[in-house]
């Protein structure tokens, strides 16, 4: 069986028949998070419910970056290669600085402890804009339990002055996001209610303001089917890239699903890294996969 689906012919030349999906490593509990440092040619990744943050290289394999994590959740970079993390543990956004030491940016908005912030972006200006559903303090499997002391939102951090805003709050559990290339679009998965099955799943978009701080205008984007989708990211082109339940759909700008790259696991989250951004690593449940596609990531971040 072919590891893609082709849906719309535009898929055809985003694929490669002869570049087979690769596990590169298994005997995970729940994978998330990842982050690709060209500059080090390593891949990290969180094993959540096993409380570390984990680290692959095409030499060495697999090992421990850092344990325990305090059940960090998503990653990404900063303007400075600085890894940018967020803590279901320490319901928190954290800095790595270049010489190891962990910075907490922020906890709390309005004196109130955030829920468990899920996942990040940097934008080109340096600002930081995560997702703060309430998962991570509702189990004890990729935490631990607590009361939520805010509703779930979407926020904006700017480092420079330590300012920090809601950009969005008419979310039941915002997830995954990147932006568009050109930074002009906001996509934002939303997984709805933990254990309501019933509560609206799907991936929004939004318009990002001229002044660069706030975004408007949402509306529903694509509904991933089977599964929902988690995390997301762009490609040179604007295409979507999500996570799904049996695999990864790759989605037009316009909305339209141009087809599916075909994993045997729940995948969820992804991201570009390897030679020329144009290797999709994939978190799926236990395994770590990797396939090498046409198409590039977006430049930032």
């Amino acid at each position: 069986m072919s590891d893609f689906e082709i849906i719309d012919p535009r898929f055809r030349e985003m694929v490669l028949p002869n570049a087979p999906l690769e596990r590169l490593a298994d005997g995970f509990r729940w994978l998330e998070g990842p982050a690709w440092f060209a500059d080090l040619q390593c891949l990290l990744f969180s094993d959540i419910p096993n409380d570390r943050i984990m680290r692959w290289t095409a030499t060495g394999g697999v090992s421990v970056f850092r344990e325990p994590s305090r059940f960090a959740n998503g990653h990404t970079r900063d303007c400075e290669g600085r890894l940018i993390g967020c803590l279901h543990g320490g319901r928190s956004i954290v800095r790595t600085e270049l010489d190891g030491r962990i910075t907490t940016l922020v906890d709390r908005y309005g004196g109130k402890r955030l829920n468990s912030p899920n996942d990040v972006v940097v934008k080109s200006d340096g600002t930081i804009w995560f997702s703060d559903p309430p998962y991570g303090i509702q189990t004890d499997y990729e935490g631990g339990r607590r009361e939520s002391e805010l509703p779930a939102s979407l926020y904006r951090f700017d480092p420079r002055d330590g300012s920090l805003t809601v950009v969005a709050d008419d979310f039941a559990g915002p997830n995954g996001l990147c932006f568009s290339p050109d930074e002009k679009r906001l996509f934002v998965t939303e997984t709805g209610l933990q254990f309501d099955p019933s509560s609206k799943r799907c991936i929004r978009v939004f318009d990002v303001a001229g002044d660069g701080r706030s975004i408007r205008d949402g509306r529903d984007f694509f509904k991933v089917s089977p599964g929902d989708a988690d995390g997301i990211r762009c490609d040179e082109d604007g295409n979507v890239w999500a996570s799904a339940g049996d695999g990864v759909h790759c989605i037009a700008p316009d909305g339209n699903l141009l087809g599916r790259v075909r994993v045997p696991c729940t995948v969820s989250n992804l991201c570009f890294g390897d030679r020329h951004r144009s290797r999709l690593f994939l978190c799926a449940s236990q395994s770590l996969y990797a396939i090498w596609v046409n198409r590039r990531g977006a430049q930032w971040p």
